[in-house]
């Protein structure tokens, strides 16, 4: 449709009319199956704006996709098609790894390609938008939607944020893509004490500086969505910020998209004490610049009264409501209603090998191998060694994650599937050992039915049997493989915990296998990073695994047994103990160093009970065969504004297997006005090298990107001296100066 064209349908509409257009509501009310992800409860509103809704959340397939729409035009005086959204974070049917996994692959060409086909399976099932990417930095893993960040830090986050953007629009002229919803604007990924719907209290330049890049980035490339957030910044709940959405996103950055609240949150905004009632909860999302009101009842009950009483004006609502027409008007909805909604597509899009092929490559890049002693890893795949695959997760299903909420665990290979590929049953037995969890107050909390909670808990007389299997197994056995972790219900979202080990019956389990002195290769499955220190010490090996998703077995199998070369690095720091968090890489220098300070040793920053330390730092991650850096080399030691730092880094690998690297370029501002952070990644580049072969790995890097937003907000890019370092990890050691003259 042409733009004069939507413009005439706008004007031809009536207020209620407009008001629907503004009102997404879920699949109960259409008669609709739909995946719940909030409350389920009435909202008060007439079915004449049931009937004049814009939008529709979490209804998907084809069949009924197609059914909602037909029914909804024909009820319709002007037929606007409906817009239907889904949680689509991490893949639809085909599952990727968690997005902290994906952050792990340090890869995003592949990210792009995989959000790509998850575009191309969910527009087939007649989905228009998706919720995702969720662009929240995160610094505290006691926050269970730290599984839905890429990581802790501000360029690497954006440069995914760039990817998966990219790949779920690539195809939307052609019904083939989805519209991204970025969230949650903004800040919500700095939620006090680590607690879900936490408010956020976040310093002006640490938010320019750290928060928004990704946000920024997401925005520039494109995206056509932004989801407010439902938590407070700096005291102002992100619905009802006019600063954060009016002046910043749309005034500052260009954004000409649609807005959408979280589940509920303009009515939430009463709740934080922020507004009186429900009808000024919708006169403060609208002023702030809010177009859809995400099942809640605050426009649909709120707006026409707003407007007779002249507290808001009809071209606050206009302006929304175009906002919504143009987003189905770039999808092509007034053209073909339906879209890429196809039962054919469907049936040959969805898993198919090729996506299973890039899924299995993404889970591949994004396990981390921690620690390998003495080579344990790679296995042998012809060897008389017997291995014994104990523990939960030997051969679970659910390696999803929770917020995959339209994938079937079923179609999932598991670990023992993987290694029954690699092996001879006669050189391995797999065994349960115990349960993920046996705590059955935690399943209650979140009124899990009782034969939920019988299938996830066995009974006392199976878990002894299932632990005396796996202890025989084990003494047979000259390697054991442990494969343990949360369950997915201790992650995302309301996943917040405040300690991040493994169920006790895991450990005790875990222990017992100690006890019989044999090498164990010991694999967690978790959504966030978990407290491993224990863990550490008693392995030989340990590969952390996320929650890997539809291709995690195979992905581990060809891990253990040397048909991939581990490439993972950590995207997030993994804590020694609680009491470190929250923590990152790159903190703020101090003046009173552990390591540079001249005080005594107790008057310095650090703990008197714990390393300050991470147990693995962001970046870090090994694998097979040894690798040297030898040299890092500035191509001039003074630029000046506008100009390039063009450097040089040398690699070497001096072990037996081929392997991709990821070199890491990092940079300190030696003197500033305000206080820098003691590194700072500013460059990356994944690298494969041969067995034997030297690289020598080019950066180029503008210098203008070595400033920073001092307390005002304000960018500034200081003469003085940079120090780069380069590495594999954000503890690179080679560095060099260079030197901004004025």
């Amino acid at each position: 449709m042409k733009s004069q064209q939507l413009r005439q349908l706008l004007d031809s509409l009536s207020l209620d009319e407009k008001i629907g257009q503004l009102v997404q509501l879920s699949g109960e009310f259409y008669q609709a199956q739909n995946i719940a992800t909030g409350p389920q409860k009435s909202l008060g509103i007439t079915q004449n704006l049931v009937d004049l809704s814009g939008s529709v959340l979490n209804v998907t397939g084809a069949e009924q996709v197609k059914r909602v729409q037909e029914e909804h035009l024909k009820k319709s005086k002007h037929p606007i098609p409906l817009l239907f959204m889904a949680d689509i974070i991490y893949g639809y049917h085909t599952v990727y790894p968690i997005p902290l996994g994906i952050g792990a692959t340090w890869d995003p060409k592949l990210v792009e390609e995989a959000y790509h086909n998850t575009a191309d399976e969910a527009s087939a099932s007649g989905v228009d938008v998706t919720f995702a990417p969720m662009l929240d930095l995160v610094r505290d893993p006691r926050w269970g939607r730290v599984l839905e960040s890429t990581g802790e830090d501000a360029m690497l986050n954006s440069h995914f944020a760039r990817a998966m953007v990219n790949g779920l629009q690539k195809d939307l002229p052609n019904g083939r893509g989805l519209a991204a919803c970025i969230k949650h604007f903004a800040g919500y990924g700095a939620a006090e004490g680590g607690r879900e719907y936490n408010s956020a209290d976040i310093s002006l330049s640490n938010l320019k500086q750290n928060y928004l890049p990704a946000y920024r980035a997401a925005v520039d490339a494109g995206a056509k969505m932004v989801m407010a957030s439902l938590s407070t910044l700096n005291g102002v709940p992100g619905t009802g910020d006019q600063w954060l959405i009016d002046d910043m996103l749309r005034k500052q950055w260009g954004f000409d998209g649609v807005v959408i609240s979280d589940y509920a949150s303009i009515q939430e905004l009463v709740d934080h004490g922020f507004a009186r009632d429900r009808e000024d909860a919708a006169r403060l999302a609208i002023t702030a610049g809010v177009d859809i009101d995400m099942k809640s009842p605050c426009y649909a009950n709120g707006l026409k009264q707003l407007l007779n009483q002249g507290r808001i004006s009809e071209e606050k609502i206009n302006q929304a409501v175009w906002r919504v027409l143009s987003l189905k008007n770039d999808l092509g909805l007034f053209e073909n209603p339906f879209r890429g909604a196809s039962i054919e597509r469907e049936s040959h899009s969805i898993l198919s090998s090729d996506k299973r092929a890039v899924a299995r490559k993404m889970s591949q890049e994004a396990i981390v191998l921690l620690k390998n002693e003495d080579e344990v890893l790679p296995l042998a795949k012809q060897s008389n060694k017997k291995i014994a695959v104990i523990g939960p997760y030997s051969d679970e299903a659910d390696l999803i994650g929770l917020w995959a909420v339209h994938a079937d665990s079923n179609d999932t290979v598991t670990l023992a599937d993987g290694i029954k590929e690699k092996l001879n049953d006669s050189y391995y037995s797999i065994s349960k050992g115990t349960d993920i969890l046996r705590d059955k107050k935690f399943f209650d909390q979140f009124g899990t039915a009782e034969e939920s909670v019988k299938r996830s808990i066995s009974s006392n007389e199976e878990e002894i049997k299932q632990r005396q299997k796996s202890l025989k197994n084990a003494a047979k056995a000259d390697i054991i493989i442990f494969a343990c972790g949360e369950h997915p219900l201790q992650s995302s979202e309301a996943g917040s915990r405040v300690l991040l080990r493994l169920p006790q019956n895991q450990v005790d389990l875990f222990n017992e296998l100690v006890e019989l002195q044999k090498p164990i290769i010991t694999i967690v499955f978790s959504g966030r990073p978990l407290v491993l220190t224990d863990l550490v010490s008693k392995s030989s090996a340990l590969l952390q695994a996320w929650f890997p998703g539809t291709e995690g077995g195979h992905a581990l199998a060809d891990i253990l047994f040397g048909d991939y070369n581990p490439s993972g690095r950590l995207s997030m720091s993994m804590p020694y103990i609680e009491g470190q968090l929250p923590m990152h890489y790159d903190h703020l220098s101090t003046g009173r160093s552990e390591e540079t300070s001249q005080h005594n040793s107790r008057f310095v920053s650090r703990y008197v009970d714990s390393p300050s330390k991470p147990l693995f730092p962001f970046g870090f991650g090994l694998s097979y065969g040894e690798l040297v850096y030898s040299k890092l080399v500035m191509e001039r030691s003074q630029l000046k504004l506008g100009e390039t730092v063009e450097s040089y880094v040398t690699i070497n690998n001096i072990g037996n297997y081929n392997r991709y690297e990821v070199v890491q370029i990092y940079f300190h501002d030696d003197v500033a006005s305000v206080a820098q952070p003691v590194k700072r990644l500013v460059d990356f580049k994944r690298v494969f090298i041969k067995a034997g072969e030297t690289k020598q790995v080019k950066f180029s890097i503008p210098i203008n990107q070595l400033g920073f937003y001092d307390r005002k907000g304000n960018y500034q890019l200081e003469p003085g001296t940079f120090t780069f370092f380069a590495g594999s990890d954000s503890m690179a050691m080679l560095s060099e100066q260079v030197e901004l003259i004025q």
